[in-house]
């Protein structure tokens, strides 16, 4: 036999290897790459890339890397140590039953959970109508004139309540904010934790008593509150706007469909948490919070507003309102720091609004609010008093002393959680999920263990579930069609998919925004958020009940600590902005705890995110603005200069890192020396730490504390604009001041107070960055880091010929991300950033960042996920537009009337009857082979922003306003 001669190929990946699945190009195409960036290896790339002052040359140590069944396995075993007791705890947390139609095709779906913040309108309408959805529910319900599309938890938008009251009537002289008593222990706490850093002084008391001098310029009331009363509180609306000061009122949406709004009563702002809207409790969250307002706070009014505008062709169009009023734009003037929403959650409690109805929304809470008073009749029966005569759906029951415990013990055994309001004094809050037989058993568990001789149906019948004309609610709610048009399944599908299909996401293709780093969110990391064992846990439960996240929260917090070289981490804060708050707090504790309580001076950079100025503020710091270089650097010289300008009172520099202009800065250990120097604190922004990961750390730089996106580089997805997450990680002499929780204990000896509404944050969605990094390893998660460079680097490569890379770090390279100065183009065409942004979804994609960091530029990150073949697809894309630009410069393509100017183009402008276009509908719609195969189709036309700001509205209008326009 002769043998014949065969190549001997290298040894297969193996299949159940997860890091080829998260890694987009293969080994071949990243040699490919390698190759077009002249170099022989990723490692000797990357030595060029990185400087070696700042390498991590160690391993991490994660560990090993695992299969998604090995992971899924044993998380699941981790999960079971979780106890699911039936809840009757209240304080703002519900069970909730979330309709399967909106959990699998809202929920579970990348084609809403993958997609971006609709910055680009004409490719978000289908988010931004179920974002106005939600505006419109909080509206009706609140009673108010505005509404913003979400914030992060009902404890935050109380915060940010306290400083638009403050902003509007506040001073220097002026500085009392009245909480009442009876507000949610956790709301109470964060509020205090924001005024202390603001200088404002809370007080907290019995409304009753409140006295409204002239030192006070707001107050917060809890309407039911938090056991449960429902109080008349027109008298003291009436006192407070008498003596020139403004009302906030933290009310729950379901009690609101029977009760009378605070909008309608005197309350200038309402605020809470949408989370029973069908959204699961997640042991804290993520959950929508609701802010609603008068319309003369508009621009006062924190987060995101969605607004109704038109486009060019005169077409209603969704978007985006009031965008300067963004932290983002206005910096250290901004009202507030906040960024991420919760976009997600929102759309999820907009969708149960719609697929209830307002005549669903009523059954539902006087369902619920009859349970109610049926429980506390029975209680009634066995001899307990109610306190109150006035309730919703919480009941407050003196129990004495005595009978406590062996309550509670009953409790225990039956797997229940009630709620010790105070000795002798117990509560029980019911919810939508609750049954008859969970009421017959709290009697039993209140009747020493025994059952009771009566039954659920005999004391039904003789209870009056109806509130006076004191607190009845009369006004209508949820008029507009939308709510009343999708309550079968059918239609509702048909509906979501219809918004669906109105939205770009990670599904179509590649989102390049630079500094967002929209990468894969596999669907095995997703997949443990919704199994009971987290999602349904309240977040106050016994601790021993939920020993299974504990142990999560053990070994994520180690992983994030190994990974950025730091002493301690706290998984608290549930957004990147929070996270900026919450190392600006901790570092203002510690100048604090050593007498330098004066050191509240911050360095900020030019160049640095929006958030961080505002949350300085916030953080009660003054900002002294730090000078870049030519090359997008720090200017270390500026930096030593003002470091010893202000060395008496130098509290932090604040920095990102790799530099917002997507460079490796080679003297960022001088840059924190120097700080050091000057006994300030180095606050590392880590929104570019997906730059970072295995391949250098935060804490060996010099960096003191520094926040993590979890939704950036450790894969929890964007979710339309929030989900979010930002712990944060701190150097040894930091680690007593991280933060605390009123009713769980957390943090350090010397704790700030809360940041979040809940203990853990957005605990629910932390199984993902957990399964991403068990799936990837140590190495693996290196790897990731180090194609993200690549990827990066291939593009910038690949385009510097038709677009200039603006800034550049050691050997010419970038880091991961790249900046293409589209400036040059503008005097010889008349081409700016935005048109090429909106060119761009023609081409099929979604516009990289635009106009910053440096304005008329674009800022690009593939991210690793992304393939090569998608990476020369964008490539294709961008040169194509380049050579459309070319063809305005030649004078072949009229300046205004162009392909580019007139972008993006809907299916209705290339399929109309008439084409007054001096370029084909070819051309207009399918530039490419492959949107000729694959094409996404805008909605709308470009967008008239200037339109909508000046005629703002942003509640559904009504039906004609369509058929008019």
């Amino acid at each position: 036999m002769v043998m014949g001669t065969r190549t001997i190929s290298p040894a297969p990946v193996a299949v159940d290897s997860f890091i080829p699945r998260h890694i987009g190009p293969s080994a071949a195409e990243q040699q490919a790459m390698l190759a077009a960036l002249g170099y022989d290896s990723l490692e000797a790339f990357i030595d060029a890339v990185v400087p070696e002052s700042i390498r991590f040359r160690g391993t991490l140590n994660t560990g090993p890397e695992r299969s998604e069944a090995e992971v899924l396995g044993s998380l699941k075993e981790m999960a079971s140590r979780n106890a699911v007791y039936r809840s009757f705890i209240g304080m703002g947390y519900y069970g909730t039953h979330t309709p399967n139609v909106i959990l699998r095709n809202v929920m579970e779906n990348p084609a809403w959970y993958t997609a971006y913040t609709p910055y680009q309108a004409e490719i978000a309408q289908g988010r931004l109508e179920a974002l106005l959805n939600y505006q419109t529910m909080v509206i009706d319900l609140t009673g108010l004139e505005i509404a913003n599309a979400s914030l992060l938890d009902e404890g935050t938008a109380a915060a940010e309540a306290m400083a638009l009251c403050f902003g509007s009537r506040g001073s220097a002289t002026r500085n009392v904010f009245l909480i009442g008593s009876d507000c949610h222990p956790q709301t109470i706490a964060v509020v205090e934790a924001r005024a202390s850093a603001r200088g404002i002084v809370v007080q907290v008391g019995d409304p009753r008593t409140f006295a409204f001098d002239d030192t006070v310029f707001g107050a917060l009331l809890q309407y039911p509150g938090t056991d449960g009363a429902v109080v008349d509180y027109r008298g003291l609306c009436e006192t407070a706007h008498t003596a020139g000061a403004l009302v906030t009122v933290a009310s729950d949406l379901l009690a609101l469909c029977l009760l009378a709004p605070p909008g309608e009563w005197g309350a200038d702002i309402v605020v809470g948490n949408t989370q029973r809207f069908g959204v699961p409790m997640g042991y804290g969250g993520p959950h929508a919070a609701f802010f609603a307002t008068r319309d003369e706070f508009k621009r006062l009014l924190p987060g995101r507003i969605i607004g109704l505008s038109r486009d060019t062709e005169g077409k209603p169009a969704l978007r985006m309102a009031l965008q300067t009023r963004e932290q983002h734009i206005r910096r250290e003037k901004a009202t507030s720091n906040v960024c991420t929403a919760q976009v997600l959650l929102s759309v999820m409690a907009g969708m149960y609004a719609v697929y209830h109805g307002p005549a669903g929304l009523v059954q539902i809470a006087e369902r619920v609010h009859r349970n109610a008073v049926t429980l506390a009749a029975g209680f009634e029966r066995l001899g307990f008093a109610i306190t109150h005569e006035h309730f919703f759906d919480t009941v407050r029951v003196e129990v004495g002393a005595h009978g406590q415990e062996d309550i509670l013990a009953a409790a225990t055994a039956h797997r229940m959680n009630l709620r010790v309001l105070e000795p002798g004094t117990i509560t029980v809050a019911l919810d939508e999920t609750t049954t008859q037989q969970d009421i017959a058993d709290l009697w039993t568990v209140f009747n020493n263990n025994a059952t009771v001789d009566f039954s659920y149906a005999e004391v039904a019948a003789g209870v009056d579930a109806r509130y006076d004309e004191r607190f009845r609610r009369v006004s209508p709610f949820l008029t507009h069609p939308t709510f009343h048009r999708y309550h079968s399944e059918t239609e509702m599908l048909r509906y979501m998919y219809a918004l669906q299909a109105r939205d770009f996401s990670l599904v179509h293709g590649m989102i390049p925004l630079g500094s967002c780093t929209m990468k894969l969110n596999a669907t095995a990391e997703m997949i443990p958020v919704t199994w009971p064992e987290f999602g349904q846990l309240h977040p106050f439960a016994p601790t021993e009940q939920a020993q299974g996240y504990a142990q999560m929260f053990d070994e994520l917090e180690r992983d994030l600590a190994d990974v950025t070289g730091f002493a301690g981490v706290s998984l608290q804060p549930n957004a990147g902005s929070q996270g900026e708050y919450a190392g600006l707090l901790v570092i203002r504790a510690y100048h604090q705890s050593r007498s330098d309580a004066h050191r509240t001076v911050c360095l900020i950079p030019q160049s640095a995110h929006g958030t961080n100025p505002a949350s300085a503020v916030m953080a009660g710091f003054s900002v002294v603005v730090v000078k870049t270089d030519t090359d997008g650097n720090i200017d270390v010289d500026d930096l030593r200069e003002k470091a010893e300008q202000h060395a008496a009172n130098l509290g932090a520099l604040m920095v990102t890192y790799p530099s917002t202009h997507g460079v490796f800065e080679a003297r960022i250990k001088e840059i924190t020396a120097i700080i050091h120097e000057h006994g300030g604190q180095v606050y590392m922004d880590g929104a570019n730490m997906n730059a970072m990961v295995g391949v250098s750390r935060p804490g060996d730089l010099g960096a003191d504390v520094c926040h993590l996106n979890l939704h950036k580089t450790f894969c929890i997805p964007h979710g339309g604009g929030g989900p979010g997450m930002g712990p944060i990680g701190v150097a040894s002499q930091l680690v007593p001041f991280l933060p605390t929780h009123p009713v769980i204990s957390t943090g350090g000896t010397h704790a700030i107070g809360p940041i979040s509404a809940a203990p853990w944050g957005s605990a629910s969605i932390l199984p993902i960055s957990y399964v991403y990094i068990k799936l990837m390893g140590g190495e693996g998660l290196a790897t990731a880091t180090k194609v993200a460079i690549l990827n990066a680097n291939y593009v910038a490569k690949q385009l510097e010929a038709h677009y200039p890379v603006l800034y550049r770090g050691q050997n010419g390279l970038v880091a991961h991300e790249c900046i293409l100065d589209t400036r040059g183009v503008k005097s010889a065409s008349g081409v700016e950033a935005e048109d090429i942004a909106k060119r761009l979804m023609d081409y099929g994609f979604h516009a990289p960042t635009l106009s910053f960091p440096v304005a008329g530029t674009l800022m690009v990150e593939p991210t690793e996920s992304e393939s090569k073949a998608e990476l020369d697809r964008f490539i294709e894309a961008m040169i194509g537009i380049r050579e459309e630009i070319a063809a305005v410069e030649r004078g072949e393509s009229d300046r205004e009337n162009n392909v580019l100017k007139r972008a993006p183009h809907t299916a209705a402008h290339v399929t109309s009857d008439e084409w007054d276009r001096p370029y084909t509908r070819q051309q207009a719609a399918y530039p490419t082979q492959f949107t000729r195969e694959r094409k996404f189709w805008p909605y709308v036309g470009r967008v008239e922003s200037a339109f909508g700001d000046r005629n703002l509205v942003c509640a559904c209008p009504p039906i004609e306003s369509y058929a008019t326009s």
